[in-house]
């Protein structure tokens, strides 16, 4: 049996690639990438948690009563530290993927590849006729569709991790994940005058209201930023100095936004450009992918994983997907059944420049119900706990949803300091089906774990 994967370098290319070769088949790694290491060590969440440490450092200066001095951020060294390290992880990257280049059954091509028909990829000029193909080539930034946007000169997130200089003012599309991640990059680092519109209310969907709230909050009081809520971008045009017009809607009125600057975090879309789909039955639209067994709807010898599957976007997804598609592979070839790939969300934002991280865990109250389950929950204030007011973060919430009938732990929801460290801990948590009163009610004092003592020991009071 002969596989390809396409897109090698990456997180969910190496992922597969390790599975298919050491299965003993033939295998064909391409990757085109130039210097390659795949989006997260490259242009994601490498290099922006990089980034995102200088400012998180100036804020927590900035913003203590205790210290005395104006801290400010070198850009230049910021990025020059950040590109070190970038090269050092993608070094490393590309090492793995030729280490597995030198066994047998394993061919590396630093080549473009692409479909020229069913069943047939073409690598640089040799057309090959694989058994299967795993395609992990990524995703791109999303353009906004919006009158005037090839008008002016925007900036996305790639465009931010290298600049070592920003101006005065910026207006941002997108707050979501990376915008709630860079906004408070721009404020602290560039120190500019933000204004970010948001469409809903508040940001995160999965959130709770009083968590998305408290945000929105946080980024106008610590950060100086002007969040435009329930707000939507009619059109864009350039100023005559260079600068941006922006025109939205709230409610019922046309406003205008002006700034030097136009940010775009507006998502990222499957990068299937020049992967010659159009000579195949493989129409590459919304759901190309199923994405439990992540293979393609119409051609069910190539499977995909990672972003280009335009499902969960995340890191450590694209790895248990690139593991999964080759497993499936591998099933396929000996005719047993598909698994099928369905991860309990476990979701990081560094949000308020990591200083007051977001996590969610599991399900949410209203997934929970939707699914028929009878739950209690717990909250709690990050300011209840004293040890987040001794660490001058006092700032944040947290919510556990709990099974009524059994107890069983089944969603965990933070937006507080110190949230990020806890995720892997409430993961085991939910993934392993505890029951909430089974959770050691122990935290080591003082430790910022004492928020999931105290919700822990309501749900579990709530049981009773």
């Amino acid at each position: 049996m002969h596989a390809i994967v396409i897109g090698a370098y990456g997180s969910a290319g190496v992922a597969a690639a390790e599975v298919l070769a050491d299965a003993d088949v033939d295998v064909t790694l391409v990757d085109d990438g130039e210097p390659g290491g795949g989006l997260c060590i490259l242009r994601g969440c490498m290099p922006s948690k990089e980034v995102l440490s200088a400012a998180q450092h100036r804020v927590q200066g900035r913003v203590d009563p205790r210290l005395d001095g104006d801290v400010s951020v070198d850009l230049e060294r910021v990025v020059a530290r950040k590109d070190d390290h970038t090269a050092e992880f993608a070094r490393h990257r590309r090492d793995a993927v030729h280490d597995l280049a030198e066994r047998e059954n394993v061919t590396f091509r630093h080549e473009t590849a692409r479909f020229a028909d069913d069943g047939v990829v073409v690598i640089g000029d040799e057309r090959c006729e694989p058994d299967y193909v795993v395609v992990a080539t990524g995703s791109t930034p999303r353009t906004p569709d919006l009158p005037g946007i090839d008008t002016v000169d925007s900036m996305g997130s790639v465009d931010v991790l290298d600049a070592t200089a920003f101006a005065d003012s910026g207006v941002v599309l997108g707050f979501g994940a990376v915008g709630l991640e860079l906004v408070p990059y721009l404020a602290e680092a560039g120190e500019m005058d933000l204004t970010v519109i948001e469409h809903d209310a508040r940001p995160l969907d999965r959130a709770a209201p009083e968590i998305g709230d408290g945000i929105v909050e946080c980024y106008r009081e610590a950060f100086g930023v002007e969040v435009l809520t329930n707000a939507e971008e009619q059109r864009v045009e350039a100023r005559e100095d260079g600068g941006v017009r922006l025109t939205i809607e709230r409610d019922g009125a046309e406003e205008v936004v002006e700034a030097d600057q136009l940010f775009c975090f507006t998502g990222r879309a499957p990068t299937v450009e020049g992967l010659g789909f159009e000579h195949t039955r493989i129409d590459p639209g919304e759901g190309w992918i199923d994405p439990g067994t992540l293979r393609a709807r119409d051609d069910p010898s190539v499977f995909a994983a990672g972003d280009v599957v335009g499902e969960r976007l995340l890191l450590h997804t694209a790895k248990e997907e690139g593991q999964v598609a080759a497993r499936n592979v591998l099933a396929d070839w000996r005719g047993e059944d598909l698994e099928t790939y369905d991860p309990t969300t476990h979701h990081v934002i560094f949000a308020a420049a990591g200083v007051y991280p977001y996590i969610t865990v599991g399900m949410t109250l209203g997934e929970a119900e939707d699914a028929g389950r009878d739950v209690v929950t717990a909250s709690r204030e990050a300011s209840d706990d004293g040890v987040f007011r001794t660490k001058n973060a006092a700032r944040g919430r947290a919510k556990l949803v709990v099974d009524a009938s059994d107890g069983t732990v089944l969603g965990y929801h933070g937006w507080h300091y110190e949230a990020d460290v806890m995720a892997k801990t409430m993961q085991v948590i939910v993934e392993t089906g505890m029951d909430v009163r089974d959770v050691p009610d122990r935290a080591f004092h003082p430790t910022t774990p004492e928020i999931i003592d105290g919700l822990v020991r309501e749900a579990a009071a709530e049981l009773e």
